[in-house]
């Protein structure tokens, strides 16, 4: 499998092996957001506060991003031969809204974002004469080695090794995972087309079918310190990533994991 680098920036931004860089870099990014809507507000008094408010400001930040869980790509992150880096861009708030000054805002993660590709932080006037809220748009990038198209993936055609090569993607820059080992992908249908040069995801290949319903499968149920195998007749089709439905040979039906040729996992 060939091995490529598309980006001759310097990776200075590790997520996956320090996340406190991580949260310097989005830290950074954030202050100064902070510090442009304070100043945008138009009021000499909101301008003088701005220097005032930077360190409190940088204060809720740090705190907001500490209680965060920082999002994994596929695979483990410290196996990667080169670091994860990070770049933040900032987006621009609707200009026709026509916000009060405010003399302290507040900046806060909305239920459900995640300092992860396309995401928005929160905006909150907690002092001033009308109090309001908003969502400034933030794109999060963040660059590590990942598989690449080498040739045209075609829908119908599985991949083999030369059809993929590692370089430098956008992690983030998709809902779907990046593949990172050839090993995960050889072998499967593509679903999905893949130009030369565009980042593989999961979601572009087809799932790996380990057996089909009514298949005997072997089942190993899995706790702390022991194992247990055992026998069943699969009631659904076992593919790869998809709880599988199989019937005990004393009649119980559990819900497993698929991950080998008539091969089924269960967690107790």
């Amino acid at each position: 499998m060939k091995t490529a680098r598309t980006s001759t920036r310097n990776p200075d931004r590790d997520i996956g092996l320090a996340p406190v860089q991580f949260l310097v870099t989005v830290l950074s990014a954030l202050v100064w957001l902070g510090l442009c809507v304070l100043a945008a507000l138009g009021s000499p008094k909101a301008h003088a506060q701005a220097a005032a408010d930077a360190g409190g400001l940088q204060t809720e930040v740090s705190a907001l991003l500490k209680q965060q869980t920082l999002p994994q790509s596929n695979g483990d992150a410290t196996s990667q031969k080169e670091p994860w880096r990070v770049e933040v861009t900032l987006g621009q708030l609707d200009p026709r809204l026509k916000l009060a000054p405010c003399e302290k805002v507040h900046a806060y993660m909305p239920d459900g974002m995640q300092m992860w590709g396309k995401t928005r932080v929160g905006l909150r006037c907690e002092r001033g004469a009308v109090r309001w809220n908003v969502f400034w748009p933030v794109t999060v990038k963040v660059w590590g080695q990942a598989l690449v198209a080498a040739v045209p993936l075609r829908p119908g055609t599985p991949v083999a090794d030369s059809d993929v090569r590692v370089a430098e993607v956008d992690l983030a820059e998709k809902t779907s995972p990046a593949v990172l080992r050839a090993a995960d992908i050889v072998g499967r249908m593509v679903v999905r087309g893949v130009e030369p040069g565009q980042s593989v995801r999961q979601d572009d290949v087809k799932a790996r079918r380990w057996f089909a319903a009514g298949d005997p499968v072997r089942l190993t149920l899995r706790g702390e310190g022991f194992q247990i195998a055992a026998e069943g007749t699969a009631l659904s089709p076992g593919d790869e990533g998809q709880c599988a439905r199989i019937r005990t040979d004393n009649g119980r039906v559990v819900c497993g994991n698929p991950v080998g040729d008539r091969q089924v996992e269960l967690s107790l």
